[in-house]
This record gives C-alpha cells, sequence and structure tokens, in this order.
C-alpha cells in the first residue's frame, strides 16, 4: 500500500512539475514579431502622404515617420515589444496627420465658399450705373 501511495504522490509532483514548467515557459517566451501592426503603421503614414499631410501637419508626419524608422530598427534588433508600441505610435500620428490635413482642407474650402457668397453679396448690393 505504500508503494501505491508513493507512486500516486510521485505522478502528482511530476504533474505539478510539468505545469509548473510549462507556465514557466509560456511566461518566458517572447513576444511574437508585430508585422500586422508594422503593416498597418506603413499604411496609416501613407494614406497620410497621399492626403497632403506634407502640407498640412508636416510635424505630426515626421513623427510617425521618425517612430516608424524606430519600429523597423527595434524589429531588426528583435526587440518586438519595442517595435510594436513605436509602430502603434507611428499610427497614431500619421492618423492626426491624416485627421489634421482632412480638417484644413475641409476649412480652405469653407472658407472659398464664404468668400464667394461674400462677393456675390456685393454684386447684388451694388447699384446699377
Amino acid at each position: 500500500m505504500k508503494t501505491s501511495y508513493h507512486h500516486k504522490s510521485y505522478r502528482m509532483h511530476m504533474a505539478l512539475a510539468t505545469v509548473a514548467a510549462t507556465i514557466f515557459i509560456a511566461g518566458c517566451a517572447s513576444t511574437p514579431a508585430p508585422t500586422e501592426q508594422m503593416t498597418i503603421s506603413r499604411v496609416a503614414i501613407n494614406n497620410a502622404n497621399s492626403a497632403g499631410s506634407n502640407e498640412y501637419a508636416p510635424v505630426q508626419l515626421k513623427s510617425a515617420t521618425e517612430k516608424m524608422k524606430g519600429a523597423e530598427q527595434a524589429m531588426a534588433d528583435k526587440d518586438y515589444q519595442r517595435a510594436r508600441q513605436l509602430a502603434e505610435e507611428a499610427q497614431v500620428d500619421a492618423q492626426l496627420a491624416e485627421a489634421m490635413t482632412s480638417s484644413a482642407k475641409a476649412q480652405k474650402a469653407a472658407d472659398a465658399v464664404q468668400e464667394d457668397n461674400r462677393v456675390l453679396r456685393k454684386e447684388i448690393n451694388r447699384k446699377p450705373e
């Protein structure tokens, strides 16, 4: 009977050790390469460039571009956590640049419409000679 108890105890200890080792290994596993995030961030920067952010939001676009370069360097260094962080920041900066560009273009269009309205009102109110 002692042999059976010791055998069960040994198996229980081995099972616990296996579970603990598995958890430890999973916890130590490196962060996977953020390839999808890198692609998303590149697309966001390209969209901001295409929208004209160089003209309307150059600071934000430059920030996005610099962070993306940092993310690419971190990928090369296999520092995937840093790469993901920088790529996410680059995406946000690029989206901000694109939004600021859209807003500036909309404001410019609204200003043009207001100026056109002002000219039309002036023409309407002009007295015939």
